[in-house]
């Protein structure tokens, strides 16, 4: 698994903002959908594309335009909803898929409860968005289930990621047929008793949506 830390002093502008708790939700979310904008710059960085030509007012050249078939980018609900209009802004043409984990707060792993994917995922670069990399579970039962059907590249996106986190993801991900890439905005000190991320933020979809 590849590892990269997207080091960009507007990116650690945005998360500062977002970690301070006085933070208010509508502000937490429009922060949010910022920050996933500079990331999936970077994280679409080898996305696939073909040659393409076209016609300047000037002469004829060619440029490229994405394969098909199309990156399928997929939120893990509920607080990846948050990440996914910033996704799609760099990627309009990409089809979005939804899956649905959730972690025991007691063993803290992942169970699947929802999921509105194609049944066929041969060849299809997908991208998953998730806040946070705490534990790594939830990341790590998404990205198998992904290549489960088929999908053959992935590039996790996440706001902040837990250096336990990622030692779970590469030991779950070890030996999978599929090339994984995390992408993160900055990978903070530990977990906590609880199996949240310090410093980081709280809960990101209590703070994207509120307490439910």
């Amino acid at each position: 698994m590849r590892v990269h830390v997207a080091d960009h002093p507007l990116i650690a502008h945005k998360l500062t903002y977002l970690r301070d708790k006085r933070t208010d939700t509508p502000t937490f979310r429009r922060l949010t959908d910022e920050l996933v904008t500079l990331l999936a710059y970077e994280a679409t960085r080898d996305v696939r594309v073909t040659p393409f030509d076209i016609e300047t007012p000037v002469s004829p050249t060619t440029g490229i335009h994405l394969s098909s078939p199309k990156p399928l980018v997929v939120p893990i609900l509920r607080a990846g909803l948050g990440m996914l209009d910033g996704m799609m802004r760099m990627l309009p043409t990409a089809e979005v898929g939804f899956l649905g984990l959730v972690r025991n707060e007691e063993t803290l792993e992942a169970h699947t409860y929802a999921h509105r994917l194609p049944d066929d995922l041969d060849k299809r670069q997908c991208y998953v968005l998730d806040p946070m990399l705490a534990t790594g579970g939830t990341l790590a039962a998404a990205i198998h289930y992904l290549v489960d059907l088929g999908a053959d590249d992935i590039t996790a996106t996440t706001l902040l990621s837990a250096p336990e986190g990622i030692a779970r993801l590469e030991k779950d991900l070890e030996g999978i047929s599929a090339p994984v890439t995390l992408v993160t905005g900055a990978i903070d000190e530990r977990l906590n008793e609880q199996g949240y991320i310090v410093p980081g933020l709280g809960d990101a979809g209590d703070r994207l949506y509120g307490v439910i």
